[in-house]
């Protein structure tokens, strides 16, 4: 490898960011009790920094191609390492849910520059080797996430899980300054701000909307105007997006089957796959108990059985057709949070793993094949359009999955209990139930419902989107030169 320097930076960073939409997971109960937050809050600690990612990566993309994307890189990991430090000393619920979101902003500076930055230092087999280093440390951070966070929970705090990120920060800045050259799109570029803005009132407003049905009820006046502004900030970016010169997204793709059915899968994946494991955390820790650590060991059945599928499907199904590994695995993502779905006032973790390891087979099919399958689905000059979407779509549905599968947990749960505890138990206030009396069986049988009802919600889902993508990317036509595996020169190069 010509320069090992740049491929370290670029990964140091990555990991980063990835690391931390699942580290929080197994952290929530002790911000609970730290931050006296409720379910809300935990909702918008996972989904604040997810939606600044997703909202902001394609605008991010374009900005860095004309301002430079190493310098857009090098601030996007300061300020990630600020926010991280902001988190860390977060003394309330709204302030660590705000710093969440500034970190998602460093985030997507970061996200949307990795590709390009690899793709201008490295070429040929180099470039090859280099993007596949990339991917297993972007999967690998998903995979450590909930481990590495009970681990630090366990030990120094939950704070922890945010300050460790100043050193790494120090170092990926370092590294990128002394090794990463300055690269930047094509002359002529612009930066179609009013499309990012649009579309992040859409993603901010619909989430808002989800997250405040399930507190107040779907027809309240709070999350009926959230869905409105949502739908307005939708038909805005539309428009927009069918009159400016350098569009985030040529909407002329979505005629694509085979790109349609992509996004869709991409969309599904992240929201059903782990959309439904931070109130999976919370119920093993407050209800039975666990600790940090024992709560992030028990999603390995899951974490490390995609990791080990996506080696093999990287090795042996290279060039197979993107419908079967995308449509496929997402069928068995969704049949395996079906097979979550078995949970009484009596089960404990054990009763997961079969489902887990389902789902964890479906990851190891769909992750590291989905934005190949994107590429694929587009003309060669779009490419970079299209690995910037799908990126951004995914985050999308991750959020969005929070969000629904915590309203369906929390309207299962009422009526079940007394007025308002369904709110506090799915946040984590187990204890204080139980010392007003409400007894332990009732906890757990209201607990065992709840997520029965969003593991089943989550993988219709799953198997819904997975029909829908093995329908639409047969239908598709992807250029012959290029299969899903494939990744194009230009889809490391250009915006996105």
């Amino acid at each position: 490898m010509r320069s090992w320097g740049t491929l370290t930076a670029i990964c140091l960073g990555t990991f980063m960011l990835l690391l931390d939409v699942t580290i929080v997971v197994v952290a929530l109960p002790d911000m609970t009790g730290s931050l006296h937050a409720s379910l809300g809050d935990l909702q918008w600690v996972v989904d604040g920094y997810a939606l600044a990612l997703a909202a902001l990566l394609l605008g991010a993309g374009a900005a860095a191609d004309i301002l430079g994307r190493r310098r857009v890189h090098v601030v996007g990991v300061v300020l990630f390492a600020l926010a991280s430090l902001w988190c860390g000393l977060a003394s309330d619920p709204g302030v660590l849910v705000a710093a969440r979101a500034v970190q998602g902003v460093g985030g997507a500076a970061m996200f949307a520059t990795t590709l390009p930055l690899l793709g201008s230092v490295y070429q040929g087999r180099q470039r090859s080797a280099a993007l596949g280093v990339w991917g297993a440390v972007s999967g690998g951070a998903a995979a450590v996430g909930p481990v590495l966070g009970g681990l630090i929970t366990e030990g120094p705090g939950w704070r922890w899980i945010f300050f460790v990120n100043l050193p790494v920060s120090v170092v990926a800045v370092w590294l990128t300054l002394r090794t990463v050259p300055e690269s930047r799109g094509p002359r002529g570029m612009r930066v179609d701000w009013a499309g990012t803005a649009a579309f992040a009132v859409f993603a901010g407003g619909a989430t808002y909307a989800v997250v405040r049905a399930g507190e107040d009820g779907w027809t309240a006046s709070a999350p009926s105007a959230a869905f409105a502004v949502a739908a307005l900030a939708l038909v805005v970016f539309v428009l927009v997006e069918r009159r400016v010169a350098h569009p985030l997204l040529d909407l002329s793709l979505l005629r694509r089957p085979a790109f349609t059915g992509t996004m869709l899968g991409a969309f599904a994946f992240n929201g059903v796959a782990f959309g439904g494991v931070p109130y999976l955390s919370l119920w093993m820790q407050t209800l039975l108990g666990m600790s940090p650590v024992r709560g992030g060991l028990t999603l390995l059945p899951m974490t490390a059985v995609s990791m080990v599928v996506a080696v093999l499907v990287g090795r042996l199904l290279h060039g197979v057709p993107a419908w079967l590994t995308v449509g496929g695995g997402l069928l068995l993502v969704g049949a395996g949070t079906l097979g979550q779905a078995v949970l009484g006032a009596g089960s404990d973790w054990t009763a997961l793993v079969p489902g887990f390891a389902l789902v964890g087979v479906g990851t190891g099919l769909v992750a590291p094949t989905v934005a190949g399958a994107a590429l694929a689905s587009v003309p060669a000059e779009r490419a970079g359009m299209a690995g910037g979407a799908v990126n951004t779509v995914r985050q999308l549905g991750y959020a969005l999955g929070v969000a629904v599968f915590g309203t369906v947990l929390t309207s299962r749960m009422t009526g079940r209990l007394p007025d308002g505890a369904a709110h506090e138990l799915a946040g984590g206030g187990a204890g204080a139930l139980l010392r007003g009396g409400v007894p332990e069986h009732t906890l757990r049988s209201a607990f065992a419902s709840g997520l029965n009802g969003a593991l089943v919600v989550a993988g219709l889902a799953g198997l819904v989107a997975g029909v829908s993508v093995v329908v639409l990317v047969r239908r598709g036509r992807p250029a012959p030169a290029r299969t899903s595996g494939e990744v194009p020169d230009k889809a490391v190069t250009a915006r996105g």
